[in-house]
């Protein structure tokens, strides 16, 4: 059964589409005349022709097992030519309509392939094809949309390799590869048989994917022997998303952002303000130079203002301040916010026969043992205890706030004084 991939989506996206077509987003500007520079795979013959154009694109991942099921969802565009028919079915230059004026252009419509194979029966390699087409649309009374699409030819293959030590990693690699037959030596054409800006999901059901991005420190040395050409994996939830632009893991978009404008590394209230700028003229050209455009164009003009307030002065940094982060699911014990056996807050140690906590007033008797020479200048401070803390050697701690205005400032920052148990006088009698 293929996995779910609905959790990547919308970020996979953003990747797809990444640069499809630029504001003015309108097909006679320079700009959209050079289109689809991120993880593009060409078609063998020109490759050849301009070894600057990737064919294959390699990714490397570490696995914490030997036993899955993966399931790898190749993803990427396949460009389709639209001309522009006159109603004779004649190709002309533009076709003009009541709010739309047509030109030759190449559109792209979304692919994938999903490959699934045991961990244990690699290395192998899996072929796939996508079929060509072509399509014809009418335009009202006024003509016709006749879409061509090339077929594509592609293989994928896959190999792993068992890393030396006792951790049971294995390095997955994943080599995708434009087997298409195509013998156009100008791009233009060539995109035409291309993989478009093709990217990976992939799910291991039975093994844990290991960031490369921030490894533990016993995988450092196995990640530095990956080696990633033309695409980089990061971790995204469970799954893996090896990406031609570079991103973090468990990447997220913008819960601002309204809709895709094709270019992700902009900002979204600047390209919004821009297109509400453009004339009546302008935007009958991008309504006919694609319907992704068309379809840009029409969310921002019905914009409502609420939405675009949205879009301005947004402090992301104070989320971490007014909104709690929940809790991963791999918490470590020692964390006090997953573990129930432990409560700061209300646990208690003996010290004297007192019952020393929170709230429990003490003097400071700093041992010779500690190395910080300002505490001499605490020996004999009244604080209060904050909190009981326990490190993960099993020693306790106790968290001391001083009393008077010292106390006050270590409170409102979280910060204060620690002691051990023998370091503090309680100032209540035992009973």
């Amino acid at each position: 059964m293929t996995p779910s991939f609905e959790s990547v989506q919308q970020i996979a996206d953003v990747l797809l589409f990444e640069g499809y077509v630029l504001y003015p987003y309108r097909a006679s500007d320079g700009k959209n005349r050079v289109r689809w520079q991120f993880g593009v795979l060409m078609p063998p013959a020109y490759g050849a022709v301009d070894p600057s154009e990737r064919t294959w694109s390699q990714t490397d991942c570490l696995l914490d097992g030997d036993e899955a099921v993966l399931t790898v969802r190749i993803r990427f565009l396949q460009a389709q030519r639209r001309t522009v028919l006159n109603a004779e079915r004649v190709e002309v230059e533009s076709l003009q309509t009541e709010d739309a004026s047509y030109v030759p252009w190449d559109e792209a419509v979304e692919q994938h392939v999903d490959v699934t194979v045991d961990l244990r029966e690699l290395p192998c390699e899996r072929a796939f094809s996508v079929a060509g087409g072509a399509e014809l649309e009418a335009v009202g009374d006024a003509g016709f949309l006749q879409r061509t699409r090339l077929p594509l030819e592609g293989v994928l293959a896959l190999s792993k390799e068992e890393l030396p030590g006792p951790y049971g990693v294995n390095r997955l690699r994943l080599r995708l590869e434009n087997r298409s037959t195509g013998e156009d030596s100008e791009r233009v054409g060539a995109l035409r048989q291309a993989l478009i800006a093709h990217h990976l999901l992939v799910a291991a059901d039975g093994c844990r994917f290991i960031s490369l991005l921030e490894p533990p420190e016993w995988a450092t040395g196995y990640v530095a022997g990956c080696e990633n050409l033309g695409i980089f994996p990061v971790l995204a939830g469970d799954l893996l998303l090896s990406s031609p632009i570079i991103l973090y893991d468990h990447p997220q978009i913008a819960p601002e952002s309204h809709g895709d404008l094709f270019d992700a590394t902009e900002i979204d209230e600047i390209l919004s303000l821009r297109t509400m700028t453009l004339t009546e003229e302008e935007k009958r050209e991008v309504r006919g130079t694609d319907p992704r455009a068309a379809a840009m164009l029409d969310r921002v003009d019905s914009m409502p203002q609420e939405i675009l307030d949205r879009l301005h002065g947004t402090v992301r940094y104070l989320r971490k301040v007014t909104e709690p982060e929940p809790a991963p699911a791999d918490a470590p014990w020692w964390d006090p916010g997953n573990d129930t056996s432990v409560s700061p807050e209300t646990d208690t140690v003996m010290v004297g026969g007192v019952a020393v906590g929170n709230g429990v007033r003490v003097r400071l008797r700093p041992g010779v043992r500690r190395a910080d020479a300002q505490d001499m200048f605490l020996a004999d401070r009244v604080g209060t205890v904050v909190a009981v803390l326990s490190d993960v050697d099993g020693v306790t701690h106790l968290a001391v706030a001083l009393d008077g205005e010292e106390g006050e400032v270590q409170r409102a920052h979280g910060r204060y004084l620690y002691f051990s148990p023998d370091e503090i006088e309680p100032l209540v009698s035992a009973g």
